[in-house]
């Protein structure tokens, strides 16, 4: 979906007086998101992560929800409750979207400080594509965590804080008010890159791997007529952590650069998220 919000020429930046004219929600067609979903069925064996967690649940061959709910690593867990919690509050009109979206006037003059995390918390309101964002989210989200960043927490944190911080200094430039979507695509862009013998189908029509996934998904935008912005915020913030955290150490172990780490958690947020250099070193030597 896209967002359009205005606040009319009659009102002052900001202020609420209709919500129908304020915040507009345009939904992608569902045949278009059933088409959209295909495209995550890999060649080995990436399969949905609720699936996996069936045979690990109930005894009688059902599915645990709760089950499957605590094996989703801590971080990736407390970003899909939040973000699940925001919508339901949403939903009972404990709590509004125009309380929520970004906006760099009403952050920066007004002290609304909350916009900064809620911005990157709501997906909309319950619906399919709701899901197929909670998808996106926990599937990508966790991928990560337990792979790339096993056992370094604190560096998962980082990574999301990067993000967060890189979209936040790009939104009041661009026509954009919820940025989890393009926090989710920055995840889809950096996973891709880290597993690139992974092989993908898109629609059972042709195979690639996954660093083209983005830009199947980014072409796939572009035939479905739909807004790119989140899209493109996405890989470029991906790319530019790619770069920082991967390629730039390289390039300075080459010329022999004295600083080699740039995006480094600090020693008390890794004493909070409980990652030691021990353990780092056992992760990268397995």
């Amino acid at each position: 979906y896209a967002y359009s919000c205005s606040a009319g020429s009659k009102h002052q930046p900001g202020e609420v007086q209709n919500t129908s004219r304020l915040l507009q929600f345009r939904f992608i067609n569902k045949a278009s998101l059933n088409l959209i979903c295909n495209f995550f069925f890999a060649k080995k064996h990436i399969k949905m992560d609720m699936a996996g967690g069936g045979a690990a649940g109930g005894g009688a061959g059902g599915f645990d929800v709760m089950s499957w709910y605590m094996e989703i690593p801590v971080v990736s867990r407390l970003y899909f409750t939040s973000a699940f919690l925001t919508t339901a509050a949403c939903a009972v009109d404990i709590i509004s979207p125009f309380s929520l979206y970004f906006n760099a006037n009403l952050i920066f003059v007004q002290g609304q400080v909350w916009r900064l995390v809620t911005t990157f918390l709501f997906f909309g309101l319950f619906s399919i594509d709701f899901l197929f964002h909670m998808y996106f989210l926990v599937r990508y989200c966790r991928l990560l965590e337990e792979g790339d960043f096993r056992g370094r927490t604190a560096h998962f944190v980082v990574f999301l804080l990067f993000g967060i911080t890189m979209m936040t200094a790009v939104a009041p430039f661009v026509s954009v008010h919820f940025l989890g979507s393009a926090l989710t695509f920055m995840m889809v862009y950096v996973w891709g890159r880290r597993n690139e013998s992974t092989r993908m189908s898109f629609l059972g029509v042709f195979s690639f791997t996954a660093p083209y996934l983005p830009w199947v998904m980014l072409t796939f935008s572009i035939l479905l007529g739909n807004p790119l912005t989140m899209d493109v915020i996405g890989i470029f913030v991906g790319h530019t952590y790619y770069f920082l955290e991967y390629v730039y150490p390289v390039l300075a172990d080459i010329r022999g650069w004295k600083r080699r780490k740039l995006l480094e958690p600090p020693h008390l947020l890794c004493w909070l998220c409980g990652t030691n250099e021990e353990d780092f070193v056992a992760v990268v030597n397995e």
